[in-house]
């Protein structure tokens, strides 16, 4: 999968990244609505649909509910509700949105969708009462008059509590595009095994999608879009874990305080080539590829390719030519 980036040409890129063999179609939560693009990509069909991720805190799981209903229609069933929980400073100054407990708002948010979901699919009473979501009242007004295929649950998680709590109740993990192999095997998966185990779970129980930055180096041969996308992952303190296992941890205040002066070029200049290498996939189709294979063997058939900016459909067409080899 990879990604839309904006309703005015969604529906020709869905259309041009379908021909080039991509499966399906992602967006993020930027500087356009994250559900507006999925919208007219459905439109030319025989994609995957997927928020990755829809900032789940400032959102209703009422809203939620019938924003994924509607999608999971429009695309015959190939809808995927991809969830995140931000960071504190984004919900609260930027949202306006209370941020406690992100953890387990997180999994009461996914009961309460599931709620939801049940008691239109069922006619049967809603009543949901939980410690930050109240759900009690569903009148055949507003329940969805149309048959809906059940709706996958993802979350994105990087920190241990999130991750573990992720593989006990959702559906599937997105993992974060800010990683590497390393953290993948040491960190990532052994907090899986964990919440599955606690949740008596399978591995077949729950998707696991990596989330990869790709920088292809004919459309930027110094990759400096890419050094900046890591740069700003870097500078938050949430991201400082990936940093932590590969010896790199003093280089996240250093790019924090410069991300307080605005000194956004700076940044990416910290970015030497072995973080750049280690966290994303540079380089020509094939090297992308190899990175993507190496990183994701055994833990993974499927991808989200992320870009920090549009990829010409030719190249990500080689990158997905490349994977199938």
């Amino acid at each position: 999968m990879t990604a839309l980036f904006g309703p005015t040409d969604a529906i020709d890129r869905a259309r041009a990244l379908r021909e080039a063999g991509a499966a399906g179609v992602f967006t993020f939560e930027g500087p356009h609505d994250v559900f507006t693009p999925l919208t007219l990509a459905s439109t030319v069909g025989g994609l995957d649909l997927m928020t990755n991720v829809a900032i789940a805190f400032p959102r209703n799981p009422i809203h939620l509910a019938h924003q994924a209903v509607d999608h999971q229609l429009l695309s015959g069933g190939r809808f995927t509700l991809g969830l995140g929980t931000q960071v504190r400073t984004q919900i609260e100054k930027r949202f306006g949105a209370d941020f406690a407990h992100p953890v387990d708002r997180m999994r009461e948010l996914i009961g309460a969708l599931r709620a939801i979901f049940d008691a239109w699919r069922t006619g049967e009473r809603l009543n949901f009462q939980g410690e930050y979501f109240r759900h009690t009242l569903m009148t055949p007004t507003f329940r969805p008059r149309a048959e809906f295929a059940p709706i996958p649950v993802y979350v994105g998680a990087l920190g241990p509590r999130l991750t573990r709590m992720t593989a006990e109740v959702a559906d599937g993990l997105l993992v974060m595009p800010f990683g590497s192999k390393r953290f993948l095997q040491e960190v990532t998966m052994p907090n899986v095994a964990a919440g599955l185990a606690a949740a008596g779970r399978s591995r077949a129980d729950l998707a696991v999608v990596p989330e990869i930055i790709v920088s292809v180096a004919d459309t930027d041969p110094g990759h400096a879009a890419a050094r900046r996308l890591l740069a700003f992952y870097g500078s938050t303190p949430a991201y400082r874990p990936v940093l932590d296992v590969h010896g790199w941890s003093e280089l996240q205040p250093e790019l924090n305080a410069l991300s307080k002066q605005g000194r956004w070029e700076d940044m990416g200049r910290l970015i030497d080539d072995d973080m750049l290498h280690t966290i994303a996939a540079c380089g020509t189709p094939a090297e992308i590829a190899a990175h993507i294979r190496d990183r994701v063997d055994g833990v993974s058939d499927r991808v989200c390719l992320y870009q920090p900016g549009p990829i010409a459909v030719d190249s990500l067409s080689e990158i997905v030519d490349a994977l199938g080899r």
